[in-house]
């Protein structure tokens, strides 16, 4: 279950940082052009990635010592 949740973490690390870098860029440049139902699909398919890239790597890395 470790495995299963520490994913899952690292994937709302990946939707946070996507919207977060988002709002930096359209603080300092100006609008982006993105809708509001665009950029929660685009920050969920990050998210999603993230959780699976996390899920399949963790283990390598563990194996490794390098976490």
């Amino acid at each position: 279950m470790t495995g299963i949740r520490s994913a899952a973490l690292w994937g709302v690390v990946g939707i946070l940082s996507f919207l977060v870098l988002l709002q930096g860029v359209r603080l300092f440049v100006g609008p982006v052009g993105i809708g509001i139902v665009p950029t929660v699909a685009i920050a969920f398919a990050i998210g999603g990635f993230v959780t699976v890239l996390s899920f399949v790597l963790e283990p390598r890395l563990a194996s490794k010592e390098r976490n």
